[in-house]
């Protein structure tokens, strides 16, 4: 067993992608060339660039580290991280970190959400842009003050003790994934991020923030719309009143 731990590693990264081709092999050996082991899942929603190609020659180099699960469709963020997640729990990881593909989660923090989990007690850490004022950089200032005023509008609504609720660098601890329900999650869009983070606060999972400095990506096309966020404003009304119930 012992020879085999150079290849084992407790941490899952899921990165979901859509055409990701300028990104997905830089983001891809930016993780690897971390302090700590981890593996990486593209979850690839049958990106028309050859995104999911540039993954398969990568895997025959990383065998025992890379995967990917390539989808039909074009079925929205959440269910990709669902996928994933699902994938995850099946091949036994301990803790499963969400990551974008486009480089706006620093790989070199990837090691400080873990140690929060696995070091400091959370079942949750959150990559927070909002922690500690506003961690963003390259954004408009438009779409600043659209994110930054989405997570203070939910928090106020869920009274959620979370400053970045649209988050979507997140480390999960297994049994949390265990424990939400993941066929009963709504949402695939922007509002994935919060319904997740509002369930495991709802089952009393230890969640910290952990701050970070987001950067708008430099290559690739903005998957981000603002009817994106206007979904979640109005979705997190209805989830806070059937979380009551």
């Amino acid at each position: 067993m012992h020879i085999l731990t150079h290849f084992m590693s407790d941490t899952l990264v899921i990165i979901p992608t859509y055409n990701e081709k300028e990104n997905i092999q830089a983001i891809i050996e930016a993780v690897f060339n971390q302090k700590k082991r981890f593996h990486i899942l593209v979850v690839d929603d049958n990106s028309p660039d050859g995104t999911a190609e540039i993954v398969e020659r990568l895997i025959t180099q990383y065998s025992d580290a890379l995967f990917i699960e390539k989808r039909t469709g074009k079925n929205g963020l959440g269910t990709a991280y669902i996928h994933g997640f699902k994938w995850a729990i099946q091949k036994k990881y301990d803790y499963i970190i969400e990551m974008d593909a486009d480089f706006s989660h620093n790989p070199k923090d990837l090691v400080r959400l873990y140690h929060a989990c696995e070091k400091e007690g959370a079942d949750v850490s959150i990559g927070s842009r909002y922690s500690q004022g506003v961690n963003v950089v390259n954004w408009p200032m438009k779409r600043v003050l659209l994110s930054y005023f989405a997570s203070k509008y939910v928090r106020f609504i869920t009274r959620i003790p979370i400053h970045d609720t649209t988050a979507g660098f997140v480390c999960y601890k297994r049994s949390v994934l265990e424990t939400i329900k993941l066929n009963k999650i709504r949402f695939i869009g922007y509002a994935f991020q919060i319904e997740m983070k509002f369930k495991a606060w709802k089952h009393n999972f230890k969640i910290k923030e952990v701050s970070v400095i987001f950067t708008d990506r430099t290559e690739g096309t903005s998957k981000m719309s603002d009817g994106i966020i206007y979904e979640a404003l109005f979705g997190v009304i209805k989830m806070r009143f059937k979380g009551l119930r």
